[in-house]
């Protein structure tokens, strides 16, 4: 199959998931991203994800690049997909490149709006901590700032980071975590420190099955805009919600959203946000896997609340 039959069948798959949604795809806006990686579409993982609330009109999707294509963020303002932003959000995913190993990169985008974020992927048997990250020249200095807080709760190695392009905003996926900072008290005593909507009991359960917890910062403030617990699934009913329409919703999309690989269930990752003012959901569907996936589901999908 040529480059230019992967993008096509991706993009197919793409509008088959925001269909389910009401969401129309920006051909103009995608179609030359994925072109632009065409040649990675069949080697690594396809997400296409939603959100509830008013941020259920929108489909992201990611992509995975191998470190072997270098700096995806170098591609895509080379290709005129998406201007240097004059901040220091556009150094640093190169500088996280120079300063610790690189196991993989992804892209992030939007249906309807194009690119918006890449990620840096760290060796399992290598991961980064806060003060490793802290001395990236570019890093926001709010990484560093909540150093102490983030070791209190067990938040030290660090799976991946994201660079949201659009929002001027950093992601540290904090992974290989103690359960016991997932226990409800911890958790409360997270959120409450943080200033952030306080999750209900079933938003507890929840987060005692998470394989990976990531905050949102900015070069703007020392506080943590964002905080995700993620759980990895096979589990269509699995969204903390207790909302009719949003158990509705995610159900539908965890059982039809596209996936190529047949013969085993659907990947899944849902996310419970908070913010100060509220908790939503989020759920990525997988359209291709790796075996690093399988091994996750091994590993988190039996855990029970």
């Amino acid at each position: 199959m040529s480059g230019t039959d992967d993008v096509e069948r991706v993009y197919a798959a793409m509008e088959e998931a925001a269909g389910l949604l009401g969401v129309t795809c920006a051909r103009d806006k995608v179609y030359p991203l994925l072109t632009a990686f065409q040649d990675k579409l069949t080697e690594g993982v396809v997400v296409f994800s939603m959100a509830s609330g008013r941020r259920a009109t929108e489909l992201d999707f990611s992509i995975s690049v191998p470190a072997s294509h270098g700096d995806p963020y170098a591609t895509v303002v080379e290709k005129g997909l998406f201007p240097d932003t004059g901040h220091p959000v556009d150094d640093l995913l190169a500088d996280t490149q120079k300063h610790l190993p690189v196991s993989l990169f992804a892209i992030d985008g939007e249906a309807t709006g194009g690119f918006k974020k890449t990620y840096a992927f760290f060796p399992t048997d290598d991961m980064p901590g806060v003060a490793q990250l802290s001395a990236i020249p570019s890093m926001p200095s709010s990484v560093a700032e909540n150093a102490e807080l983030f070791a209190r709760y067990g938040l030290d190695k660090v799976q991946m980071t994201s660079m949201d392009y659009k929002k001027r905003q950093v992601n540290l996926y904090f992974s290989d975590l103690d359960r016991k900072h997932l226990e409800p008290e911890s958790v409360l005593a997270l959120v409450r420190e943080l200033g952030l909507h306080v999750p209900t009991e079933l938003g507890l359960e929840f987060c005692k099955r998470s394989f990976a917890v990531y905050p949102t910062l900015s070069w703007d403030t020392g506080k943590i805009d964002r905080l995700c617990f993620a759980v990895i699934s096979t589990d269509p009913a699995l969204v903390p919600s207790q909302d009719p329409g949003d158990i509705e919703l995610f159900h539908t999309y965890a059982t039809k959203a596209p996936y190529s690989y047949v013969g085993e269930k659907r990947t899944l990752v849902y996310g419970l946000t908070l913010s100060p003012e509220e908790e939503y959901y989020k759920l990525g569907a997988y359209y291709h896997i790796t075996d690093v996936q399988r091994r996750l589901l091994k590993a988190f999908d039996a855990l029970e609340g």
